[in-house]
């Protein structure tokens, strides 16, 4: 699937991520993006991977509301509210949310993450 406008970016991920399809959302970096899964730990590639299944491993749906979206040529700056709340399958109780602060690069499968930066500013 390729995304043609960063304003919609975070549904195409939300998607992926609530049908915990980790490779899905793999598709949606650039081959070299990082992903931060935590503030100052950035990550590429097979650790990103591994990562994000972390996220996936609680069963839960991620929800994600767009804020602001700033565009200068093929970047984008993305700041969305994400949250995962309920019972993890492990039987759990989950509280993450965050303010994600998304780097987007536009190429030609349209527009990919070059960083992936849940926590933002934390």
């Amino acid at each position: 699937m390729e995304i043609a406008d960063p304003h919609t970016f975070h549904t195409a991920w939300a998607e992926r991520f609530n049908a915990r399809d980790a490779d899905g959302m793999m598709e949606l970096f650039e081959p070299d993006g990082v992903l931060v899964p935590q503030p100052g730990t950035p990550t590429t590639g097979e650790d990103s991977l591994n990562a994000l299944k972390g996220f996936l491993q609680a069963g839960l749906p991620i929800s994600v509301t767009t804020r602001h979206v700033y565009v200068a040529g093929d970047l984008a700056l993305v700041i969305a509210e994400w949250a995962i709340k309920g019972t993890a399958d492990d039987g759990s109780d989950v509280d993450l949310q965050g303010r994600t602060a998304d780097v987007l690069r536009k190429g030609s499968q349209g527009w990919k993450l070059a960083i992936d930066n849940p926590f933002g500013t934390a």
